[in-house]
């Protein structure tokens, strides 16, 4: 049985024999990340600098959140805006092997600029084991490069550093909350966040509508599981499509923009089922986004597909 404690114990010691000097970790306030901060910062103290970067794909309300987190948890961090450099990479780009590894080098080379201004040597990731086993390598087959494995650079010049790099989600949420972690129960978002919930070039006007639809998503959700009419899922999102459709608005004909709603049941993300998510709250969240967002969008659906064959993000 995994013991928390034991795990702890031996990842600082390590932490602390493998860092010699100072690190940085990038820590965008999930579970996985944040857990591997606290242990990092245990291990070598003031010598970590936690760094968030803002590639302006977050969703709303997340940085000023992480910021009140790393507050509260008393780390050494810095906030970095780094969302022109990343949107003007996703200029073009509508491939999403190439989205993935075009956001893993942006933020390398984000992680170098502050490494080198703090002088430090090593990066400490929060990656755990699906991020590497999807990624693939000489042996498994690639279902998706994950940011912080496909996405890194060759000619990376930090000395990388991965405490959690065998465990489940499960496993990490059992960390959390060993550490008294506040995000232990967060629901996971992905390290190129929703530049991968818009399906094609993600653009600032897209990123935005998916942000709006998400945000709605979450809340009906949330709120509706604090009602007891549902369990909350383990994830929930919405995605935006590249096709448009025929509406009405009114008397009007409209021809608006198709959100996707995916929520999923599972342990540790190998594998999901979709959420049997009551009527009543699908239509709140379709009435809500085609209401507030009726200016972009007139169709919502609803994802039914499990994993596998799906993946649970779209990208």
């Amino acid at each position: 049985m995994f013991n928390a404690e034991r795990f702890v114990n031996e990842q600082i010691a390590e932490l602390k024999a493998q860092i010699k000097d100072k690190a940085i970790i990038a820590c965008s306030g999930g579970v996985d990340s944040t857990v591997a901060a606290v242990m990092a910062s245990r291990a070598v103290g003031d010598r970590l600098l936690t760094i968030y970067v803002n590639t302006g794909f977050m969703r709303k309300g997340e940085t000023e959140a992480v910021r009140e987190m790393f507050d509260g948890l008393g780390v050494n961090y810095k906030m970095v805006d780094a969302s022109e450099e990343f949107f003007a990479a996703m200029k073009g780009v509508t491939d999403p092997e190439r989205k993935r590894k075009i956001i893993g080098e942006r933020f390398i080379r984000v992680f170098e600029r502050e490494a080198k201004e703090f002088g430090a040597e090593y990066l400490v990731q929060g990656t755990i084991a699906p991020d590497w086993i999807e990624s693939g390598d000489g042996v498994r087959d690639v279902i998706k490069s994950h940011h912080n494995v496909g996405g890194l650079p060759k000619d990376m010049n930090m000395q990388l550093v991965e405490p959690l790099r065998d465990l489940y989600k499960d496993e990490v949420r059992i960390v959390a909350r060993y550490l008294d972690v506040e995000v232990s129960e967060r629901q996971p978002f992905p390290g190129p966040a929703l530049a991968i919930r818009v399906i094609g070039e993600a653009t600032r006007e897209a990123v935005d509508i998916v942000r709006e639809a998400c945000a709605i998503v979450e809340e009906e959700i949330e709120l509706a599981s604090a009602a007891g009419k549902m369990t909350r899922p383990w994830q929930y999102f919405a995605v935006l499509l590249p096709c448009k459709s025929v509406g009405v608005q009114g008397d009007i004909r409209a021809y608006g923009r198709t959100i996707a709603v995916r929520s999923v049941e599972s342990i540790d993300g190998m594998s999901a089922a979709y959420s049997r998510i009551p009527h009543e709250v699908l239509e709140r969240i379709s009435v809500r986004i085609t209401n507030e967002m009726k200016s972009d969008v007139n169709r919502v659906v609803y994802d039914i597909t499990n994993k596998p064959p799906s993946t649970i993000e779209w990208e």
